[in-house]
């Protein structure tokens, strides 16, 4: 069941597309046991790194959610050299982690994604720097160096709405890849600033005993961008679109026992997570777990999960005019609701 802004607890779906960065192993898929109504696997692409991030998934498969709902579900996590929607493309994958901003530059180049779940409404992305650094809001960043995991993802294009707002171009600042080392950059004076999580590199930064200023990416009251959501194809939608409804009640399930088990949330993630083992990985990777719960509660009386019709429009129009996507995109071809459960 859905429920919506009224209901006193968040109940709610993944994580933001983020990492506690513990370690670049990749881990394997785990097959669910369900028979899915169409006799078909659905194999659901979860990005990068194996992270506490993607607990719901793993909390769905490792309390049997998934063979409740009698679907047959695949987690399978992306080399870090992986194209996002790659696997997707070969029908290798029927779901993908990805954020409403990934899918719509995605889909403005031509590759057929649609968000069928917005998990966030908060977009988790933000601007990190020491406290001493002087730099108080994008405008500030002009001359400065910005570090990134890379030209690519939420952080890269939520730095680039940053200085699009603030009136400043790509020229106007050195943006630095720094791979998932966020911290290490930071610290050692390498980069001015870094983009991160707000519930993981920030939580990091703060565990650490860092001075630091967190400076919000988007506006979230007036979002120009929608964070972490889940992308699926036209042809799952069409040939299995009964099985995406059933992997979505069965990791809505998930999120309400992680609301109620931190804890033992992250016991099960453990299970997943290569190095999350020692008590002070499972401590931060508990601290990166809460902070993220905020982050997904509902905005105003739509159930959660929902496709907010009014941020795909502006998201889709603020990323072409500020050259984020070469072409206009129609933002109801980005997204649709006909699936929640």
């Amino acid at each position: 069941m859905i429920r919506t802004a009224r209901t006193p607890s968040i109940k709610r779906f993944t994580v933001a597309a983020t990492a506690v960065a513990l370690s670049g192993l990749m881990l394997a898929g785990c097959q669910g046991k369900g028979a899915s109504e169409t006799g078909d696997s659905m194999t659901v692409g979860l990005t990068y790194t194996p992270n506490v991030q993607f607990a719901p998934f793993y909390v769905a498969e490792d309390l049997g959610y998934f063979d409740d709902e009698g679907v047959d579900v695949d987690l399978r996590h992306h080399g870090q050299s992986e194209d996002l929607f790659g696997a997707m493309k070969s029908g290798k994958e029927q779901l993908v982690y990805a954020s409403g901003d990934e899918i719509t530059q995605a889909a403005a180049g031509g590759t057929d994604v649609v968000s069928v779940a917005t998990l966030y409404n908060t977009y988790p992305a933000v601007l990190i720097t020491k406290q001493d650094s002087g730099i108080e809001s994008a405008k500030d960043l002009k001359g400065k160096t910005v570090g990134v995991p890379g030209l690519y993802g939420q952080t890269y294009l939520a730095l680039l709405a940053m200085l699009d707002d603030a009136g400043l171009s790509q020229d106007d600042v050195k943006i630095q890849a720094v791979g998932y080392t966020q911290q290490a950059a930071l610290t050692s004076d390498r980069v001015d600033a870094v983009m991160g999580f707000s519930n993981n590199e920030a939580v990091q930064f703060k565990a650490a005993g860092m001075k630091i200023r967190v400076i919000d990416a988007v506006d979230a009251k007036n979002p120009q961008l929608v964070g972490p959501s889940v992308g699926s194809d036209s042809k799952t939608i069409k040939d299995n679109g009964k099985d995406v409804t059933k992997v979505l009640t069965a990791v809505d399930k998930a999120i309400d026992y992680m609301e109620e088990h931190p804890e033992e949330t992250v016991d099960i993630a453990a299970k997943y997570v290569p190095t999350l083992k020692s008590d002070e990985q499972k401590e931060q990777a508990l601290a990166t777990l809460k902070a993220t719960l905020p982050l997904m509660e509902a905005d105003g009386d739509a159930p959660l999960l929902t496709n907010d019709a009014e941020k795909f429009s502006t998201m889709a129009t603020f990323m072409e005019d500020a050259d984020i996507i070469d072409k206009a995109v129609d933002p109801k071809s980005l997204y649709t609701n006909d699936l929640l459960p």
